[in-house]
């Protein structure tokens, strides 16, 4: 007896926002900060390309600190590869894996030189071609120093498009996708930074400041942090 074929089951996409409240939000993040730009300090696209690089496991205070000195000296790859892998890593031991971010700079400057002229490509697929580089790096460096209308989905992305239903999903990728899909274009260039921001700062990760934040009425975040500086008295009756 033939066995009846199954039919294939499609995913389910949590349900997102919606059109309006997703332009809400965004105006909201907007109007909070106008000028959303990176924290991390650079002189040009590749003192970015390495500054983002250096960032994977570490913060961007860490990193800026690390990279002051380094970058006055070796601001290109041809001063980069000057001073080599043991120049590179006496400037950046204070990073995490700081041993193979080093080969990582060195390698990537070498092929920048070798295939590229000595510029940033500005594609991603040429950018993550480069050592050390991958699809989050290269979104950041496209975003910041060529204006594309990339986001970056790293771990405060991630949880502020999660928290507040703007863009479920399971993994980064799928948070990219749909923010893609549901970022009204007036908003693309800057959400970025906009969402990353928030996260660092407001939408933290162990107890958002839910008090202090301008999507609180937006966000579909249940166990909303109330604020610590109001009395219990302040919060009415009980039962």
């Amino acid at each position: 007896m033939a066995k009846t074929p199954t039919k294939t089951r499609r995913k389910r996409r949590s349900p997102t926002l919606g059109p309006e409240k997703t332009a809400q939000l965004y105006a909201a993040l907007a109007e909070d900060r106008p000028a959303p730009q990176t924290e991390l300090d650079y002189h040009n696209p590749f003192t970015l390309v390495v500054a983002v690089a250096l960032s994977a496991q570490a913060t961007d205070v860490g990193v800026n600190k690390a990279t002051k000195k380094l970058f006055e000296i070796a601001d290109t790859p041809k001063k980069m590869l000057a001073l080599g892998e043991e120049g590179v890593a006496g400037h950046i031991k204070t990073i995490g894996l700081w041993r193979n971010k080093a080969k990582n700079v060195i390698a990537l400057s070498q092929m920048l030189i070798d295939e590229f002229d000595g510029e940033v490509p500005q594609t991603r697929e040429e950018l993550t071609r480069l050592p050390g580089v991958g699809r989050k790096t290269a979104n950041v460096v496209l975003n910041e120093a060529f204006g594309h209308e990339t986001i970056a989905v790293d771990t405060h992305i991630f949880r502020v498009s999660n928290r507040t239903g703007l863009a479920p999903g399971k993994t980064p990728d799928e948070v990219e996708e749909q923010l893609e899909r549901v970022t009204p274009p007036e908003f693309k260039k800057g959400a970025h930074h906009w969402l990353i921001l928030h996260g660092r700062y407001v939408c933290v990760a162990r107890k958002p400041k839910c008090w202090r934040c301008v999507i609180s009425d937006i966000c579909r975040f249940k166990d909303k942090t109330p604020d610590p500086a109001r009395k219990e008295s302040d919060l009415g009756p009980k039962g």
